[in-house]
């Protein structure tokens, strides 16, 4: 590898052309390139799913800890939203 050169490599994906278009677009908008974009979306879109994964380890760790709301408490609360009288929303217990 060239000293100073990024540890790249190149990944190839069909793409629907609508999307490749709007690639093209924003890259026109942003004045980037259109590899700029895909890099963009690409390390976004990891993230977004490694927070889903994190969040839903978190919510089955909760839920193993006994830390969840009863469903009788859920449906007693929605039941009175829109009422005179809502109750407050439910917790853990």
């Amino acid at each position: 590898m060239e000293t100073g050169k990024a540890d790249t490599r190149t990944l190839t994906a069909h793409v629907p052309r609508a999307l490749a278009e709007q690639v093209d677009v924003l890259a026109e908008q942003l004045d980037r390139p259109r590899g700029w974009i895909m890099k963009q979306a690409l390390a976004l879109f990891i993230e977004r799913e490694a927070q889903k994964d994190r969040l839903t380890r978190e919510g089955l760790a909760a839920i193993d800890a006994g830390h969840v709301v009863p469903h009788a408490d859920v449906k007693d609360w929605a039941l009175s939203l829109g009422t005179d009288s809502p109750l407050a929303a439910p917790h853990a217990k």
